[in-house]
């Protein structure tokens, strides 16, 4: 079941969870993503937090 994503429903920093389900790739494809990314991303302990702001500015071109 596919359910739709609404920006402003996210939360404000975002999880790999979110990016995956996002741009529809696999749980490795993220976080090799997180490993080198194109937007902020801040890691705290094992988890890993993405700036929605930057996140969709990425996503959106406007970077």
């Amino acid at each position: 079941m596919i359910t739709e994503i609404i920006r402003d429903n996210l939360p404000e920093a975002l999880t790999p969870s979110h990016i995956q389900r996002i741009l529809g790739i696999g749980r490795r494809q993220t976080y090799e993503l997180m490993e080198n990314p194109p937007f902020h991303v801040v890691k705290v302990g094992r988890l890993y937090k993405i700036s929605k702001k930057s996140f969709f500015n990425w996503l959106d071109g406007d970077q």
